[in-house]
């Protein structure tokens, strides 16, 4: 077993492995992912514009306790970032579906952030049977994303300016999400816009912030209910894009679920507050009896 340690983004990315995929969109896709640690498997997904790379300093300990897997979205980070495909929270749900057959894994605990959190929303509702405990930090959700800056990265005007000036509109926004300014490191934020600084990149960020569409999350807010999955809705209250009362209101709607608040942390929890963030999870895995 590997020593888990934190990376800077290009070690990082020399840890990922790689896979191919078939039968998401039209051809195979190649999906970027870390695969560390030993016992039940935690999955951890991202959301926009990050990729795995956000749960740098969190997966050496809760690797310590679980055999953690990250996957890259497609489009993000280190995953297939070729302009031929869909990369909605449908066709990621899709991809983690086929992402956990191919490596054998019929029940896992599924973490999701952000559009990951709107992925995994999809999965625990469609795909009950493949996950075994939910947990749900500062997710996508209603209609309330997503947010002005993603919206107009979105649109093609973008593909006509320069790579740099994606990474410094990138960057500009990072803080926004940072409530311990101490964490908003240099290093946090060039591993988080590296995969999106040179050309193929900027055009599968374009991509990806122009697939955003709220329709997929209303469309499961009827359904929330349905969740079977023990779950916890871990959030950073101090976020000013799903904030606080969307977490309340999860709280309400789905099943045997958990709020945890986390003071003075805001969207990028992992970063902001990772010791909270493993704690909460690590308490919450022990003291949850499984949805088998």
């Amino acid at each position: 077993m590997l020593s888990p340690v934190s990376l800077d983004h290009q070690a990082f990315r020399a840890r990922q492995t790689t896979i191919e995929l078939d039968g998401i969109v039209n051809g195979s896709v190649r999906v970027a992912y870390t695969d560390l640690g030993e016992g039940e498997p935690l999955v951890l997904l991202h959301g926009i514009p990050t990729w795995s790379y956000l749960y740098n300093d969190v997966i050496p300990q809760l690797a310590q306790h679980y055999r953690v897997i990250a996957p890259d979205f497609l489009g993000h980070g280190w995953s297939d970032r070729r302009d031929r495909f869909d990369r909605s929270l449908m066709t990621q749900a899709q991809m983690i579906r086929c992402f956990l057959d191919a490596l054998g894994l019929s029940r896992v605990n599924l973490v999701g952030h952000d559009t990951g959190g709107g992925v995994s929303l999809i999965l625990a509702i469609e795909s009950p049977e493949c996950i075994d405990r939910l947990i749900l930090s500062n997710i996508v959700a209603y209609d309330s994303w997503p947010i002005d800056d993603m919206l107009m990265l979105g649109h093609p005007m973008w593909k006509h300016k320069s790579n740099q000036a994606i990474v410094d509109y990138l960057v500009s926004g990072l803080a926004d999400g940072i409530s311990r300014p101490e964490r908003l490191t240099p290093e946090f934020q060039a591993g988080i816009v590296a995969p999106y600084a040179d050309d193929e990149g900027k055009i599968s960020l374009i991509r990806n912030a122009s697939a955003l569409n709220t329709n997929h999350t209303m469309a499961l807010v009827d359904r929330h209910s349905m969740i079977t999955a023990p779950t916890l809705l871990l959030w950073g209250v101090d976020d000013p894009w799903q904030r606080l009362e969307d977490g309340e209101r999860l709280a309400q709607e789905i099943p045997n679920a958990t709020l945890v608040r986390v003071d003075h942390a805001s969207h990028w929890i992992p970063q902001d507050a990772p010791e909270e963030f493993v704690q909460s999870i690590h308490n919450f895995l022990r003291a949850t009896p499984s949805a088998v």
